[in-house]
Formats: structure tokens, C-alpha cells, sequence
């Protein structure tokens, strides 16, 4: 990415409130993401600045759900929101999960570059993920329906843990979980300079 056009990014990230530490960060691993977008198409979305907005942004909305000190970012894709989380939170683990290959090539080229030590990304299907001990929060952007994310990645929870499901409209949390678990909380999130609707769904195990 040209000099001028990483100013303009940066520029960008700045007049949507991210935190200046933070900037420098985020306008790396666009760059790296447009890079390998453009062999791999590893997202829809194109253009740095595009992909600010639809991805970086919607990804650090869920920073104030985020629950004890292991996170599982499932079906992760190009980092999202997993990635982002962790470049803004230092303090906790992250695992990025997902089943294709060239996906997890890019997460750990991305890991490296940024040089995060505190997060891994594997190749593998959730279900056959069996982590000890279990995740405190376990999070999904675009994995599968709400039903479909709890019956398939139900088990990596820790036992006082949570799973977040980002949502667009808030009636798709009206969807029946599987049982033993419930949603705990639907909340609305605002999205600087958008004015889709997204919300997280907070689930949680039922008590016994």
C-alpha cells in the first residue's frame, strides 16, 4: 500500500474513534489482508477502507462481552472478529479456529507479522476441537445460525463460561436453543458511520 494511501487509512481509523495505540495495527493487517485477498479471496469485501468499516469495527463491538481470560473464535475466517479482539486486548489468549486451509495459512501469516504471542490459529473442524481446560468465551461472526453455533461448539465452553453470537436483527435470537443453554442477554450495538442493525446475543448454560 502506497505511503499516501496508509496515511489516508490511518486517517480513517482515526475519525471512527479507534484508539491511536491501536491504529498503527489495524492499518497493518488490512494491508496484509488486501494483499491476500486479492490471490486467496478471503473475504467479499474489498478495499482497505471497506474492509475497515464491514470488518474491523463491527469486530471491536463485541470487546465489552468478552468474558474471563481464554477466547475461541470460531469459524474465524480472515481473523474476524478474533483477530481483531486480540490486537486490542493483549491481556487474554485467543484461539482462531476454522476448517479451511488457506484461511489458517493467512491468520498465522497475520499472527506473525504482528508479532501476537498470545494468540494461535488451527486448522480444524470445532467439533472435533476437545480443549482442557474450556474456553471462557466463545464467539462467532458468521459461522452458523444461533442453534447451529450452541449444538456445535457447546462443548469448548468452560463450565462458567459464555458464548457471543454476533447478530444483524435482534429477532434472531428468537430461534430455540438446544436445551440446557438460554439466552442470557440480546443487546443492541452501535456501529460508528452504519446504520445496519446488529445486536450480540450473550448465551449461557442453564443452571442445573
Amino acid at each position: 500500500m502506497p505511503e499516501s494511501a496508509a496515511a489516508g487509512l490511518s486517517a480513517a481509523c482515526a475519525a471512527r474513534g479507534l484508539d491511536p495505540a491501536l491504529i498503527p495495527e489495524v492499518v497493518r493487517y488490512l494491508e496484509l489482508l488486501e494483499r491476500w485477498n486479492r490471490v486467496h479471496n478471503l473475504t467479499a469485501v474489498t478495499g482497505a477502507e471497506a474492509m475497515l468499516d464491514r470488518h474491523v469495527v463491527d469486530s471491536l463491538s463485541v470487546l465489552p462481552w468478552l468474558h474471563g481470560d481464554r477466547v475461541l473464535d470460531v469459524g474465524s475466517g480472515a481473523g474476524l472478529p478474533g483477530l481483531i479482539l486480540a490486537l486490542a486486548d493483549p491481556a487474554r489468549e485467543y484461539l482462531l479456529l476454522d476448517a479451511a486451509a488457506k484461511r489458517v495459512r493467512f491468520l498465522r501469516a497475520a499472527i506473525a507479522e504482528l508479532g501476537l504471542t498470545h494468540v494461535m490459529a488451527t486448522h480444524a473442524r470445532v467439533e472435533d476441537l476437545r480443549p482442557t481446560p474450556g474456553f471462557a468465551t466463545v464467539v462467532s461472526r458468521a459461522f452458523a445460525a444461533t442453534p447451529e453455533f450452541v449444538r456445535r461448539a457447546g462443548h469448548c465452553v468452560a463450565p462458567d463460561g459464555r458464548m457471543l453470537a454476533m447478530l444483524g436483527q435482534a429477532e434472531a435470537a428468537d430461534a430455540a436453543l438446544p436445551a440446557g443453554w438460554s439466552y442470557r442477554r440480546v443487546e443492541p450495538v452501535r456501529i460508528p458511520g452504519s446504520s445496519a442493525s446488529r445486536h450480540i446475543a450473550v448465551i449461557e448454560r442453564e443452571a442445573a
